[in-house]
């Protein structure tokens, strides 16, 4: 859900997501290489996401990850799920 959603704004390479992850999160969350690019194959596969070869700000080649139409409807999936659980979570926290 989080590289869904930060992919909402615009296409970034793999390094940038990581980045903007970790820096909206006011440095909570750290995305792993390891972790990060099995995650962009899945949502490739699924077709949530398309990639292109291009060239980041430091000049190396990389790859751009863009939200496709798919991608932008899991994503509200995603979000209203999040919702709905962190609802109950507030509702069992509140009354325990």
């Amino acid at each position: 859900m989080l590289i869904l959603r930060v992919l909402h704004s615009g296409a970034l390479h793999g390094y940038a997501i990581a980045q903007k992850i970790h820096v909206l999160s006011s440095e909570v969350l750290a995305v792993e290489e390891g972790l990060l690019y099995p995650t962009l194959q899945k949502l490739l596969v699924k077709g949530w996401v398309t990639a292109e070869w291009g060239t980041s700000e430091t000049g190396r080649k990389v790859r751009f990850y863009r939200l496709t139409a798919d991608g932008r409807k899991q994503l509200k999936v995603e979000l209203a799920g999040y919702d709905r659980i962190t609802q109950a979570i507030q509702d069992v926290l509140r009354t325990a």
